[in-house]
């Protein structure tokens, strides 16, 4: 029996080949990762991540999760609102961007210890309701099988638990998509060539916005993965999006709808 096929960027891939690609795409960036996010995010993603954390309402003394995280910039941006009695785990398939994340941990003033766990966010190497928390940082479109991952997510939050991701989408006013669309694929590559060394992520990063926008479907995801209270929160007139939701207590049952909020 054939392996279905799974988008990575324009191509259709099997689902194993994608994982192995997207490896590919950060290990030899991974040193210069942050930098060139900074730079070529024209600083946004800075609002964008502090959007993110500011989501899960987090409280001192909890565990937390950040899937996909790489080089721990979402968490360690967390671990500064946690403080010293809680616990917040990276987990993440990529060593090379975890082992810049580590270094990155040594040098940060931030409250919470950070562990970081290798492993693949559609199998994550934790037991059931473990956390108190889960997000993930641009992330989501580079799984193979989003709704695995994030019914994976949901499996290890607790009851209660929040989750809040973010991700890139596309912008709906006309003259912002064609200007986005200009930048990604003539603007981006190049920069980013000459601050990694390599245009060639770049090029996928751009390619996997726009595939994602079409194929990802995160909000009816999350559903399916039985979280309710689900938000979907735009930042910068729709270059991203901030995706929350909460497990539902024992004693709850998951709500069907979702709440659509103003940009930002």
């Amino acid at each position: 029996m054939s392996e279905d096929k799974v988008r990575f960027g324009w191509r259709m891939v099997g689902a194993a080949e994608k994982k192995r690609l997207v490896q590919d795409v950060f290990t030899p960036i991974a040193s210069r990762y942050d930098r060139a996010d900074a730079a070529l995010s024209l600083g946004l993603h800075f609002l964008w991540k502090r959007a993110a954390v500011r989501a899960l309402r987090l409280e001192p003394g909890e565990r937390v999760l950040d899937v996909c995280g790489g080089t721990a910039d979402l968490a360690l941006r967390a671990a500064r609102r946690l403080g010293p009695a809680s616990e917040l785990v990276v987990c993440d398939l990529n060593r090379p961007m975890m082992e810049a994340g580590r270094g990155k941990s040594r040098r940060a003033r931030s409250g919470a210890d950070v562990t970081f766990v290798q492993g693949d966010a559609e199998g994550l190497p934790f037991p059931d309701a473990s956390f108190d928390a889960v997000m993930v940082g641009f992330g989501l479109r580079n799984l193979a099988d989003l709704e695995r991952g994030l019914r994976e997510m949901g499996r290890v939050l607790r009851p209660g638990g929040r989750f809040a991701g973010l991700e890139f989408t596309l912008p709906s006013r006309r003259w912002l998509r064609a200007l986005y669309s200009f930048y990604s694929f003539r603007v981006m590559p190049p920069a980013a060539r000459l601050i990694t060394g390599l245009g060639g992520p770049y090029r996928y990063l751009a390619e996997s916005i726009r595939a994602f926008a079409e194929d990802g479907d995160i909000p009816g995801g999350l559903q399916r993965a039985g979280l309710g209270e689900i938000t979907v929160r735009p930042l910068s007139l729709g270059l991203a999006a901030v995706y929350s939701g909460r497990k539902p207590s024992k004693a709850q049952k998951p709500s069907g709808a979702f709440d659509r909020r103003g940009s930002s």
